[in-house]
């Protein structure tokens, strides 16, 4: 799904099926799978988004629910913000764009393709 936060255009977050705690949590099937599934995301994001690079984090600390931020970077952030984490932005800037269903509905429906695709091939 999309973050609730789109400061960068296509940030998704992944949650795991069955939902867990932790990665450790899933049998060693389950696992390759979440983390298939997160690299699929990954590898579709630049042709949906032209992003340049993506971040991963698999995370489960404050929420205790295995999730991954799939976070695409852009070539026209500042120097000093693509160097450094996604979320070193500004509370400003990340809730500057929050997600809009109206606004959004494109980009999700060619994610859903390109996912397809690779999924399919």
């Amino acid at each position: 799904m999309l973050c609730d936060m789109q400061y960068l255009s296509g940030y998704t977050i992944l949650f795991a099926d069955p939902v867990v705690a932790d990665l450790n949590s899933l049998d060693r099937g389950a696992r390759a799978q979440f983390l298939i599934d997160m690299s699929v995301i990954g590898d579709a994001l630049p042709e949906v988004t032209g992003a340049y690079h993506i971040n991963y984090a698999v995370l489960s600390n404050s929420d205790p629910v295995l999730h991954a931020h799939i976070i695409p970077r852009y070539s026209d952030e500042t120097e000093a913000s693509r160097k450094h984490l996604p979320w070193s932005y500004s509370r400003e800037v990340m809730n500057g764009r929050p997600f809009d269903a109206t606004r959004d509905a494109e980009l999700i429906s060619r994610l859903r393709a390109a996912v397809e695709r690779r999924l399919a091939g």
